[in-house]
């Protein structure tokens, strides 16, 4: 007979545990700058300014001066994104033939660490000092007869934007697309070898097929971070306001129509629809890439 004694229970069959407490500040930051900021914007976009419920928000996504915004965000993060996914698997690949323990690859991953999430008015500013009108590279190609034209490409959505983007967007695929190179297994190579096929029958049998979903799916996260970015192209093309995150912003600190003060919630709510269809799609694919790392 075991001289063990049994357990109390608590009221209904559960016993509160310890690690409960642990995750207490997490639900409570969520709720806070995630949950209801969210219901906010859900419950706004469809209220006046009054409080009355109204579509007038809603039908206003799809005036011109929204959707050419929606158009050319889209068109930039789409952009960033492919350019940025493709630049990042090549350096993802050159810095998984590295030793795993040498000092140039913890170098390289550290460094990308800091410049994915390095952004906003400070690279903004980094790239006005070294790319504008009086800027540092701007005179010195100057000096040598290689000065551009005209230095307002830097504050142009399609060409300044675009490379103050791709600054962050490379570094964050490398982070995020290395673990999946690093799971190609050498024994693979070896088999195709030894079936004689050759380097390309490799990458285009083997490697491509099983990095294709990991890929797809970095793509996708870089086009959600480029989408809902906002402070560095305030920074850079604020004036022209080309941008969803913009005109939300605009929305809030300038004059609006009468009656439509929530149209920036309108758009905040399509800009969170799109961005939760697009991680839906990342996080099947990614489930999907998840069984070829644990084969």
């Amino acid at each position: 007979m075991s001289t063990h004694p049994t357990p109390r229970r608590a009221l209904g069959g559960f016993r509160p545990s310890g690690a409960l407490a642990g995750v207490i500040p997490f639900f409570a930051y969520t709720t806070v700058f995630l949950l209801i900021p969210t219901v906010v914007v859900v419950v706004g976009a469809f209220l006046d300014g009054a409080g009355r419920p109204t579509t007038a928000n809603v039908a206003g996504l799809f005036e011109p001066a929204f959707t050419k915004a929606l158009w050319q965000s889209i068109v930039l993060s789409a952009v960033t994104a492919v350019a940025g996914a493709a630049i990042g698997a090549v350096l993802a690949y050159a810095v998984s033939t590295g030793r795993p323990d040498g000092i140039l690859k913890r170098f390289v991953t550290s460094l990308c660490g800091v410049l994915a999430q390095f952004g906003g008015v400070a690279l903004a500013f980094a790239f006005m000092a070294s790319f504008g009108g009086t800027g540092l590279l701007t005179v010195w190609l100057g000096t040598i007869g290689m000065a551009p034209s005209s230095p307002i490409w830097l504050y142009e959505w399609n060409k300044g934007l675009m490379l103050v983007y791709l600054y962050f967007q490379i570094p964050l695929m490398l982070i995020v697309f290395l673990p999946a190179v690093e799971g190609l297994r050498p024994q693979w190579r070896e088999a195709t070898a030894t079936l004689g096929g050759t380097t390309w029958t490799y990458w285009s049998r083997v490697a491509a097929p099983i990095l294709f979903p990991s890929f797809v799916g970095a793509t996708l996260l870089l086009f959600t971070n480029a989408f809902s970015a906002y402070a560095t192209a305030a920074a850079l093309v604020s004036q022209a306001s080309p941008l969803v995150p913009l005109q939300i912003a605009s929305t809030f600190s300038s004059e609006v129509l009468l009656g439509r003060e929530n149209i920036g919630k309108a758009m905040a709510l399509a800009m969170v629809v799109i961005v939760a269809i697009v991680m839906a799609i990342y996080a099947w694919i990614d489930k999907r890439a998840s069984r070829w790392m644990q084969r």
